[in-house]
Parts: structure tokens; sequence; C-alpha cells
């Protein structure tokens, strides 16, 4: 980690075509340097927001994942796909149901709220330790389990026979070629996801975004702190805890103490009294005694002085 020269977020958004791992990939070359990571996959057809770690931003991508995201989304009903996108194989043609545009907004509000959706076959879910999609592949018979999803808002766009457009807010670990399906079927007809566009992950949307051909552009030696968000961007829904100076040298040496209950139990994000991020700590409480102990330490070499938010 001291040998690399960026650290931050790069908002990306990628193209189609592109697998997320391509994009990281490509990155990895722009910088020259090899610690880069992304949360969030995105298949290959869909494009939109993608997060991509650089340098210390690694320490803190975890926390990225868990967080809320939104959707574009364009169904088409009568036809399916073993994938449930466009890349799938086609499997099923249906009639398409005659509906108007009332009862598609009624059809839609009965996905809101918590629910258990089955991912798709194709998908990086692993059950004994394989893929679904290497199973899938293989022609294994697959039954994936329920996992538990919430749609926080759904905003009918355009419905159009048989094309049906959405914004989705959604929780981690929604599909939304599952929901396509889903769709298909309460309809009494069959569905697949025919274009996908994430807009947002987090806080991070669309706007935030750079395409792989500007970033080939940019001047990203000279301006980085311009293009890139600051590394502990990754975490701004943990709570803040500010360690005095002479501290800093035991929370390098992976040392615990105990600290006032300023903080809820659990991850917490450390700065030092100038602002510099030192990366993730942990608060925990036995018998009322709040202790605080490193979790993942950013080296010295990597810090700089950023607002705490």
């Amino acid at each position: 980690m001291s040998e690399d020269r960026f650290h931050g977020l790069l908002i990306v958004d990628k193209p189609a075509g592109w697998t997320s791992h391509d994009v990281v990939g490509r990155v990895r070359r722009l910088l020259g340097q090899r610690s880069v990571g992304h949360a969030g996959t995105l298949d290959p057809a869909a494009t939109g927001v993608l997060p991509v770690a650089v340098g210390s931003a690694l320490r803190a991508l975890e926390f990225l994942a868990d967080a809320t995201k939104s959707y574009r989304a364009e169904i088409t009903l009568g036809l399916s796909t073993d994938a449930l996108d466009i890349d799938g194989r086609l499997t099923q043609r249906c009639d398409v149901p005659s509906l108007d545009e009332a009862a598609i907004r009624t059809l839609l509000a009965s996905f809101l709220g918590p629910g258990e959706q089955i991912p798709p076959v194709f998908s990086a879910i692993k059950i004994d330790g394989t893929p679904l999609y290497e199973r899938a592949r293989r022609g294994e018979r697959i039954e994936p389990p329920k996992r538990p999803i919430a749609i926080h808002r759904i905003e009918l766009i355009e419905w159009q026979s048989p094309d049906l457009s959405v914004d989705i807010d959604c929780s981690k670990g929604f599909y939304v070629r599952s929901f396509a399906r889903d769709i298909g079927e309460r309809t009494g007809s069959c569905a697949y996801l025919s274009n996908l566009v994430r807009t947002r992950v987090g806080a991070f949307d669309l706007c935030d975004a750079w395409t792989l051909a500007e970033l080939a552009e940019a001047p990203l030696a000279e301006e980085w702190e311009r293009i890139a968000i600051a590394p502990d961007a990754t975490a701004l829904g943990l709570d803040v805890v500010v360690i005095d100076p002479e501290l800093v040298v035991s929370w390098e040496q992976g040392k615990r103490w105990a600290v006032d209950s300023v903080a809820s139990p659990g991850p917490v994000r450390v700065y030092d009294s100038a602002g510099n991020w030192l990366g993730i700590g942990e608060i925990t409480v036995d018998d009322g005694r709040a202790e605080l102990r490193p979790r993942k330490v950013i080296p010295t070499a990597a810090i700089g002085t950023k607002e705490i938010h």
C-alpha cells in the first residue's frame, strides 16, 4: 500500500459489453498500480454507476456493498431468456397481457416494501463454494434459495406494450433480472430485462461518473484530487471517532484503549485531530466499558487531510 501513488474513489460509468472486472483492469492500467477494486458488480449488458476504489479506499470498500441502489430498468414482456436479460438464450415465448397504465401502476405498487426474491441461476452467488453460473453452464438443475430484499421506491416511466420502463430504488442483494422475471409471472406471461442502467450507489449517482474514455484523456496525476473522491467516502455511513495526537502511534501499532461512549458499538471511521483519515476501527462494549480497536489501519504515507462528514 505504501508504494501506491493514487488513493480515492472513482465513480465510473460502466459501458455495455464490459464486465466489472474489465473496468478494474482498465483503471489499473491507466493509473499504473494494482490496488484497485470495485463494489456492486454490474452484469456485462448493464451500464451505469460502478464505484471503483483505489489505494487506501480499498480498506473500506466493504461498507459500500451495503448501500442502497437505483436503476432505470427496461423490461420486455412476452419473451424470457435463461439469464433473464438480453445476453441470455431465448427460452420461452408468451402471450403479452392486455394491461392499461392503471393496471401496470397497481402491479408495480405490489412490489413495494420488504420481501423475498429468487436470484437468477446465472449469478455469482455461491452454493457449497461454487458460483451458480458455473453450475448452470454445466446444465445442472438449480433452485437458488430465496433472499430478503426491499424495494423502497418504484416509478413508472413508460408502458408501451410489450415494453415497460421503470425507476427503482432498492436494497443490496436485489436482482433487477429477477424482478423482470417476476413481473412476467405476475401478469400471467413471461418477461426479461432488455436494458439496465444503474443510476446510483449510495450517495453517488450518474452525474458523478466518468466514462473510461474521459479517464483516459484526463490528467490523472496532476488533477487526481479533482477527479477522485476522498478515500473515506466508501464508509460515510459509519460514525466518526477523533483521536488525540498522542494516540496515533498506538492506533498504528494495533493497540486498543477505552473511549467515551460517543459512538454506537460497531465499525467507525477514525481520524486524527487534523482531519486525517486513519482507517476503520471497531467500538466494543463490555460491562458498560467502551473500547476502540483498530480494524483497518491506513498507512501514514497514504493519508491526507480531508473533511470529516
